[in-house]
């Protein structure tokens, strides 16, 4: 299924948060660009570059593609702030978030565009719900880290929401706006931040199966994931005050 055209011409962008990506990126927007252009609508992909110390940003600007763009911030901040900042300088009707390493094939965006279809106005990737096919599993540790912090999340914030954490994510452009203006996490936990604005200011959001081929390289450390852990109270007691809610 093919996105509407947006207004100012684009239909869809795709927002990739890159730290030091130069070895993964270019077969990353190689495949990226090559699916979207076969689609025929427009479409941008936004490269943030987080600070990355390697040639990241070389590697997107030699790119060779209209379609392709860089935004570079000057420090290291984190996935949280670089995928905020592309959501909200996109200028696609739809915004994608997804991963440099491409855990969750680009092919798959078609799903969340069904969920769309229906009636979502945030469409989440998961590899919690049935039908859901990983391809490669993290380590028992870390996957069990994992389930136990979609628990305190389901607990404390999102209980109908199995899987917060895949990094492939389909924002209307309303949706984007609201649920990204508010969040100011950077850390591992601006997903769950993001959903839970999206949810106060009234957007449906729907989990969707995808596959996921879990990345060995992958940067998400364990001191972060138990970041994560107090970020989720810092995030209730802000939602309580009503900080994500429309003014």
């Amino acid at each position: 299924m093919t996105a509407p055209a947006a207004a100012h011409g684009i239909a869809l962008s795709v927002v990739i948060p890159a730290w030091n990506e130069e070895a993964r990126l270019p077969e990353t927007l190689r495949r990226v660009v090559g699916f979207l252009s076969e689609r025929g609508a427009a479409f941008e992909v936004l490269v943030v570059d987080d600070g990355s110390t390697d040639g990241t940003a070389a590697v997107v600007e030699g790119f060779g593609s209209p379609s392709v763009r860089l935004r570079r911030s000057g420090e290291n901040r984190g996935k949280g702030h670089a995928v905020r900042t592309g959501m909200l300088e996109a200028r696609g009707d739809r915004r994608l978030m997804s991963d440099a390493d491409l855990s969750t094939p680009i092919e798959d965006l078609v799903k969340l565009e069904d969920a769309f279809a229906r009636g979502a106005q945030v469409a989440i990737g998961s590899r919690a719900v049935p039908g859901a096919n990983v391809e490669v599993r993290q380590g028992a540790f870390r996957e069990g880290m994992g389930r136990l912090f979609n628990l305190a999340v389901r607990g404390l914030l999102l209980p109908d929401l199995r899987d917060t954490q895949c990094g492939f994510k389909l924002f209307s452009a309303r949706a984007a706006q609201a649920a990204f203006s508010p969040s100011r996490l950077e850390g591992f936990c601006f997903d769950v931040e993001v959903l839970v604005a999206a949810r106060a200011r009234g957007f449906s959001i729907v989990e969707v199966p995808v596959t996921w081929r879990n990345d060995a390289a992958t940067r998400v450390g364990l001191l972060k994931g138990a970041q994560a852990f107090a970020d989720l109270l810092g995030i209730r007691r802000r939602r309580d005050r009503g900080a994500y809610c429309v003014a």
